[in-house]
């Protein structure tokens, strides 16, 4: 099947009407990233910050980039021009960037807490208790430069879904805390963003909102310059 079909295959799938869905393009020719986009594909997901610049560079200005890999400090200058949000915000030091070049934009920029859920030491993120900690320092509070949207989570790589389905179900009911208890009067932290092609179905029982797909939508990755046609 086309990059096409495929996403018209999912806007027929009923667990994917009701949640937002995000291409993930990380090693993508620009082709086939065009091919998404003249399919009304408008969201796409990077995992590296030179890889978005450049693609940001080459293709319509209407897409809405999310940076969904780990991103270092020193590098958050790069984006904050146009990206659209922020998932992996994994410490305060990071957020601090976000928001002081947040400023010199003059933007306020959509940012995802991503937390740790996955029994895999290789994953980034945050634990509940870092989490919790973050949203009530000083420091946080006088950040006027970003928003925090919501939660990010990235399951256990393994065969065992109730596993996944156990991850999952921890961070919507951690997610659901968060927002009755720092959010309940702010409608704008809305986004729990989980699942990826593996286990985007259990995610979407277990509450998830946002997925971020890329061998759905585009097939099985092959390793090339994404620059090559």
């Amino acid at each position: 099947m086309s990059i096409a079909d495929n996403i018209e295959s999912l806007k027929k799938e009923t667990d994917i009407i009701k949640v937002t869905l995000i291409a993930v393009s990380k090693t993508k020719t620009v082709q086939d990233i065009e091919e998404a986009y003249k399919a009304g594909q408008r969201l796409f997901g990077e995992n590296t910050v030179q890889e978005l610049v450049d693609k940001h560079e080459h293709l319509p200005k209407d897409i809405q980039w999310h940076l969904i890999g780990h991103l270092q400090t020193n590098k958050v200058k790069y984006i904050t021009p146009f990206i659209s949000m922020i998932q992996s915000v994994d410490s305060l030091k990071l957020l601090s960037e976000i928001d002081k070049q947040a400023q010199k934009s003059n933007r306020v920029i959509d940012c995802l807490l991503q937390v740790y859920i996955a029994d895999e030491e290789t994953k980034y993120g945050l634990g509940f208790d870092e989490a919790i900690e973050l949203l009530r320092s000083e420091e946080y509070t006088n950040l006027n430069h970003i928003r925090i949207r919501g939660l990010m989570g990235i399951a256990t790589n393994t065969d065992s879904e109730k596993q996944i389905k156990d991850e999952f179900y921890e961070l919507k009911t951690f997610f659901d805390g968060v927002k009755q208890s720092y959010f309940r009067k702010d409608p704008t932290f809305d986004t729990l963003s989980m699942g990826m092609s593996s286990d985007y179905k259990i995610a979407i029982e277990q509450g998830s909102n946002m997925v971020r797909l890329g061998s759905t939508i585009f097939g099985q990755r092959v390793i090339k310059h994404w620059k090559n046609n």
